[in-house]
């Protein structure tokens, strides 16, 4: 089993910054790559951001060259800076952590950006 505990998140006004983390523990020898998905009402959820154990990153389109998403494998923990965000970043943030077993999920933190 694999725990994944979110932190950040919260209120913001359009071009502001927020934080998210995400602190994994448990079974973590069986994960290799995690990552940040974001879901709004009626929406499917959708990848934001995911990082490899070896650091490597992949972004949706829509956050490119605003969020920054790295990883402290000693520390079992996900980081995913936000910078200029835009209402459509609006959503509940959940942290992903896959393995071949398996999908394991936070249980979600809220993201508002207001206009």
């Amino acid at each position: 089993q694999v725990q994944l505990v979110e932190s950040g998140g919260g209120l913001v006004q359009a071009g502001g910054s927020l934080g998210l983390s995400c602190a994994a523990s448990g079974s973590i020898f069986s994960i290799k790559a995690m990552g940040w998905y974001r879901q709004v009402p009626g929406k499917q959820r959708e990848l934001v951001a995911a990082i490899t154990s070896s650091g490597t990153t992949t972004y949706a389109d829509s956050v490119k060259g605003r969020f920054t998403l790295s990883r402290d494998n000693a520390k079992n923990t996900m980081y995913l800076p936000m910078n200029s965000l835009k209402p459509e970043a609006t959503a509940v943030y959940y942290c992903n952590a896959p393995n071949i077993l398996m999908d394991y999920w936070g249980q979600g933190t809220q993201v508002t950006v207001s206009s």
